[in-house]
């Protein structure tokens, strides 16, 4: 026998005794280590690695770099089974860590509660659909982290393609996966319960690191978490995604009305009334608190018939939604309840009805602004006097502290002053408003305070406030029309004409700011001019534009 076969015979020796002197917890676990890949938008392969599950249910850590970007990401098992990345259940950037679910059930390696010690023999596993390719490896050095997670060094030289790669202890719990350094013939592993432990909150979805991957993160395990979280989904305006974490509540809380509820939203508004009948009955025989389904259903009735009045559905009637509402506090009398019943009633038109429920919840426990801002409505409804619907709006804004939880009453005050003609005092709640909104207010609301002013003569401010407006709204024609006329007023008649431009620019078949143009233009004695703006405003149709012409006739 020459040499080489000895050598040979001798490897192939030591490689079985190896294979055979690993431990059957860490045969076991080997099973779970995965091949993962992701993708960009365009379908193009942004990465490939190794990684394993820690869960029955899909949970699995691996690096967080190949994510980054990625649209998409699959893994397949052990077993050739391919599964898709469901969601992200934590990042660490710093030490490239991840923690992620995928859509089906899978086999688990359990993780090391216990850090392994310098010199402790460990087994690196490799991805295999045959036999499980394990190998020991020595730690050659720990650091701690966090103070209570451990880094890993080993002094082993390791293919690129082992990336990913977990190593296990001798009871097969994973200790880490492997991770290449950049020093010659050394690799190392983060703690994998440092990725086990990750965990989200109701924010988690803003977190900048999780936003690299466009990847769904998970919802929270924790329920008061969770529906933030399904409230940040949704103003997200990411219909998919959110119909994913709709049902990834339900799924989670299944005792708990609000996926059900947002599920049904989903489907009205997409029209499909049925089916969200459908689920809220599903939700009625499910859910503990079935007042909270009760009222829930009142509301989904109630904004349909408010912001869908164009769709037709028989079943549903304000007087579905009252009942609904009824038998909610029927359940458990709270008074939001039965402020839920007093905003039906009013849109019934039943406005003393609704009046004395108002009324009456101004003395209890949700004594607020808006009690008192609805009572006032009900009254100006029934048409009673104005002193009494203002002391209604004086006890809207004095119901709590000024703030701009209150401005919107402050606002309907001076808004409700101005039209009985008390324009000071109603400029007083438009300063007021500003205040509290910190100078970020609707450009509708500062063409309301210019209006106000005008009416005051406060020419200078009506000035300021106009040209807020354009600020904001750029396309709206009418401010530019407003502004140039009060330039004119004032004789800044340079400006009023360049003003007018604009507007002629944004709107050519608005006839105004053809007759300011044109009246500037006359006043400013440019005469010819201003007959040919007029004729252009006198072809829109404008009747004052003749008259006009035989004043400035060259």
């Amino acid at each position: 026998m020459n040499f080489m076969k000895i050598i040979f015979l001798f490897s192939s020796l030591l490689l079985t005794l190896c294979i055979h002197a690993q431990p059957e917890a860490v045969k076991k676990s080997a099973a779970a280590v995965f091949t993962l890949t992701t993708f960009s938008n365009q379908g193009t392969i942004i990465a490939s690695t190794k990684g394993v599950f820690i869960g029955s249910n899909g949970e699995a850590i691996a690096a967080w770099e190949p994510f980054i970007g990625a649209q998409q990401a699959v893994v397949v098992d052990a077993n050739g089974q391919k599964m898709e990345v469901e969601s992200v259940m934590g990042a660490n950037e710093l030490y490239d860590v991840c923690k992620f679910k995928v859509n089906g059930t899978t086999p688990a390696a359990p993780v090391a509660m216990n850090p392994s010690a310098p010199a402790e023999k460990v087994w690196l596993a490799d991805y295999s659909m045959k036999k499980p390719k394990v190998k020991a490896v020595a730690i050659t050095a720990t650091e701690k982290f966090m103070q209570k997670y451990t880094y890993y060094i080993f002094n082993t030289k390791q293919p690129e393609n082992m990336a990913g790669c977990p190593f296990f202890n001798n009871k097969g719990e994973v200790i880490g996966f492997l991770k290449h350094s950049k020093k010659e013939n050394e690799v190392t592993a983060t703690d994998a319960a440092f990725a086990n432990d990750f965990e989200l909150n109701g924010l988690s979805m803003n977190n900048p690191i999780l936003r690299e991957t466009a990847i769904r993160i998970a919802l929270p395990q924790q329920l008061s978490d969770a529906r933030l979280a399904l409230m940040v989904a949704e103003q997200k305006n990411d219909s998919l995604k959110y119909a994913q974490y709709v049902d990834e509540f339900i799924e989670k809380f299944a005792n708990e009305p609000d996926g059900y509820m947002a599920k049904a939203r989903q489907e009205v508004a997409a029209r499909r009334f049925d089916n969200a009948v459908n689920i809220v009955e599903t939700a009625l025989k499910t859910v503990t608190k079935k007042d909270e389904v009760h009222s829930g259903y009142a509301t989904l009735i109630f904004n349909k018939m408010v912001f869908q009045p164009d769709t037709l559905y028989a079943p549903w009637t304000l007087e579905k939604a009252y009942s609904e509402a009824t038998q909610a506090y029927a359940l458990n009398p709270l008074p939001v309840y039965q402020h839920q019943q007093a905003q039906i009633l009013f849109s019934m038109n039943k406005y003393q009805e609704a009046y004395n429920i108002f009324i009456n919840l101004t003395h209890t426990n949700i004594r607020n602004g808006e009690l008192f801002y609805e009572a006032a409505q009900c009254k100006q409804r029934l048409n009673a006097g104005r002193e009494e619907i203002l002391s209604l709006l004086d006890s809207a804004v004095q119901a709590q502290p000024l703030s701009n939880i209150s401005a919107p009453y402050v606002l309907a005050r001076g808004r409700f002053l101005e039209e009985g003609g008390a324009h000071r005092k109603a400029l007083m709640d438009y300063n007021q408003y500003d205040t509290l909104m910190f100078g970020r207010a609707s450009a509708e609301f500062y063409y309301t305070r210019y209006k106000c002013e005008m009416k005051l003569r406060s020419y200078q401010l009506a000035l300021n406030d106009i040209a807020h407006a354009i600020l904001i709204n750029r396309q709206e024609p009418l401010y530019y029309a407003e502004m140039a006329s009060l330039q004119l007023k004032v004789n800044q008649l340079d400006d009023a004409i360049k003003t007018s431009d604009m507007c002629i620019a944004l709107a050519p078949d608005y006839a105004d700011p053809y007759i300011i143009k044109g009246v500037a233009l006359g006043e400013s004695n440019r005469k010819a001019e201003a007959c040919e703006v007029l004729t252009k405003a006198k072809e829109l149709g404008d009747e004052r534009a003749g008259s006009l012409l035989e004043k400035y006739k060259p």
